[in-house]
């Protein structure tokens, strides 16, 4: 058995959807305990089936029973405890996807999960018992190919999070305001209410997983320390090490990635 995997969505849905992946513990006769989730800057969709997963936040520890689940960005690692017979399918959509429905303001609304009627959701998910994930898939990619259609031109937040993206210098929130031609206060409402987190904090929070990801993937005996700190935008080595602390309570010399359900590289 496979206890991660990932699963990708249509080109056109990856505008609004990173991924889907599943932690499968349906077969096992085991607990599978104290793992860790690292923070990714993406809001979470858990579909759970079967007996129930535990998650510890840093505000909170939440009992997952069957049911769907939306989680907000998270700040710190999380810690997961998956049931044996459980099986967790989670859609990660991009910090922008919510401030498609201005109906839901997330300004106060980090580090935390709520049970979440299906209903409410803009796409339907018939069922929550071993959904199969193709189905889930074309249902997703239905949904968002057709809101990428009607609506072709980027949002402020969408457009706040390319420039953070794919700007090669960290850039401040005074110069995101610059290329925008908006205030860096109506920007800041904007973004908290669509994210639940502040642009500064999205822009420390992208730079700790490229670093992480960086880590994890690169040969640490030909890219020091420094090297990753400095090509992350980190003052230097010590910054680093304060950060990346910040958030896993550990150096990254003692980082083991085996504790951590981390992204694959694509």
């Amino acid at each position: 058995m496979q206890l991660y995997s990932e699963h990708y969505v249509s080109t056109k849905s990856e505008r609004f959807v990173n991924k889907i992946w599943c932690l499968d513990n349906s077969i096992g006769e085991s607990l599978i305990e104290n793992k860790l989730v690292l923070p990714n800057g993406c809001f979470n969709l858990a579909i759970v089936s079967g007996t129930a997963i535990e998650v510890h936040t840093s505000k909170n520890k939440y009992e997952m029973n069957e049911g769907i689940y939306f989680c907000s960005q998270m700040t710190n690692k999380v810690l997961v405890n998956i049931q044996p017979k459980t099986k967790v399918t989670i859609i990660q959509f991009h910090a922008w996807t919510l401030s498609m429905f201005p109906k839901y303001d997330a300004s106060n609304f980090t580090d935390s999960i709520i049970k979440i009627n299906p209903i409410e959701l803009p796409f339907s998910i018939e069922s929550t018992v071993n959904i199969p994930i193709e189905k889930l898939l074309n249902t997703i990619n239905l949904y968002f190919e057709t809101l990428a259609d009607s609506n072709p031109n980027l949002n402020t937040i969408e457009k706040i999070c390319e420039i953070i993206r794919f700007g090669k210098d960290e850039i401040s929130v005074s110069e995101i305001g610059k290329q925008l031609n908006a205030s860096q206060r109506l920007l800041q409402i904007k973004f908290k209410a669509s994210t639940g987190l502040t642009i500064k904090k999205y822009i420390q929070i992208l730079k700790f997983r490229k670093s992480v990801d960086q880590m994890v993937n690169a040969d640490l005996e030909k890219l020091s320390l420094t090297e990753i700190a400095l090509y992350n935008k980190y003052f230097d080595q010590s910054h680093f090490i304060k950060k990346f602390k910040d958030v896993t309570k550990t150096t990254p010399k003692m980082f083991d990635p085996d504790l951590y359900f981390l992204s694959k590289k694509r």
